[in-house]
């Protein structure tokens, strides 16, 4: 690559990212995974948030966390599925609430489903990116001081 390319490519580069600012990215990455999980989460419930019997059939039958009941793990997955997401669009404890999701993607990833690894890697990069980066300038954590 000769040095005139090499300048030419570095200064487009250096548009996009005056252009696409990190604090978009991290708000657009915010609400797409949290729309993911909020979605999944309303299947698991009928009103605002009474877990389903075809919820707990489902952890039961098809999911089959080992030592959990499967119980305890639709009424914690449908809560988890709803309140993380909701911290994530508003952008408070945006870095837990994050790490939260990568959790459930995880055990999701290595318990349920493990040939859906392509799925389970397009939610985990927005988390990682949330997870390490924080929700940016247009969030409460950030009109809180908080990083």
């Amino acid at each position: 690559m000769t040095g005139a390319t090499r300048a030419g490519w570095n200064r487009a580069a250096d548009r996009l990212e005056r252009w696409i600012r990190l604090d978009a990215v991290l708000l657009v990455s915010r609400i797409a995974i949290a729309a993911v999980f909020f979605f999944s989460g309303r299947t698991k419930v009928s009103g605002v948030l009474d877990v389903t019997d075809q919820a707990v059939a489902l952890f039961r039958d098809e999911y089959k966390l080992p030592f959990v009941d499967p119980s305890l793990a639709a009424h914690a997955a449908a809560y988890a599925e709803h309140a993380l997401p909701f911290l994530l669009v508003v952008g408070l404890g945006t870095r837990v609430a994050a790490l939260g999701l990568l959790a459930m993607t995880l055990v999701i990833e290595v318990f349920v489903y493990p040939d859906a690894w392509p799925t389970h890697l397009s939610w985990a990069a927005p988390l990682l990116l949330l997870a390490a980066r924080g929700a940016g300038a247009w969030s409460l954590d950030r009109a809180l001081g908080l990083r």
